[in-house]
């Protein structure tokens, strides 16, 4: 099994390692009620998805 022949430095490593980096999440904007989402997914808001409902919308609890 081949292996370095040198120690990698901790500067080089660390270089490396600095494109290894989380992204921010990315919203868009939902069509029919105008809420951000995550792409790709069902609107927690409204429940469409592709201008179609999927799921009902959840109702909020009136206080009182």
């Amino acid at each position: 099994m081949a292996l370095p022949k040198r120690k990698q430095s901790h500067s080089r490593t660390h270089k490396r390692r600095s494109q290894k980096k989380i992204k921010t999440a990315s919203y868009v904007e939902c069509p029919k009620c105008h809420s951000p989402k995550l792409p790709h997914r069902i609107c927690p808001n409204c429940g469409t998805y592709n201008n179609k409902l999927v799921v009902a919308p959840k109702e909020e609890k009136e206080k009182g």
